[in-house]
């Protein structure tokens, strides 16, 4: 049964669409990333990641967005649509290039990460990024108990700069002014 959603349930593991993980690898990356590398990634044949590829790209080309799938010398990346960069410096609270904002958006997303573990996500320009958000007050770097890499949180910078509030646990009762 063909659905429009790019996650399908089966049973009780939710079963995620190739080109939705491969848009999930683009953005992660936030650099340009060949065939090969996207196979590894996912898991997958090229042939595959080549036809999913073409359905993502098509997806993008059908509808009214402002991202689009490049491709340079055998490397895709996700990108900002043309003419839009502008817009996007103009809106940024902060001076922080994209690729660090995409670093910043990875620790958001998994709200506690290893420092090895988002390397390996966002490759070696993230250490780079880590020094730059520390630098900004942006994250907090913490060692691990055990072990050589470093625990990356949010600080109170964050939530401030980007009005983001903590998740509020269900058994706390709700504050009325």
């Amino acid at each position: 049964m063909a659905t429009d959603s790019p996650i399908q349930e089966r049973g009780e593991v939710a079963i995620i669409s190739l080109p939705a993980r491969l848009e999930a690898i683009l953005y992660l990356k936030g650099r340009p990333v060949s065939i090969k590398e996207m196979a590894e990634l996912a898991q997958e044949t090229e042939e595959h990641i080549e036809q999913a590829l073409m359905a993502l790209m098509a997806g993008y080309a059908q509808r009214d967005t402002a991202l689009e799938i490049q491709e340079n010398k055998g490397r895709y990346s996700l990108q900002l649509c043309t003419g839009l960069g502008e817009l996007v410096h103009n809106l940024l609270p902060v001076d922080l290039s994209i690729a660090t904002l995409r670093t910043l958006a990875t620790i958001a997303l998994k709200k506690r990460i290893l420092q090895s573990e988002l390397v390996d996500l966002r490759g070696s320009g993230a250490y780079d990024h880590i020094k730059e958000l520390i630098a900004q007050n942006f994250i907090e770097r913490k060692r691990q108990s055990e072990g050589r890499s470093y625990w990356l949180t949010l600080s109170e910078k964050f939530h401030r700069t980007f009005s983001v509030l903590p998740d509020l646990s269900p058994a706390e009762p709700s504050q009325v002014a």
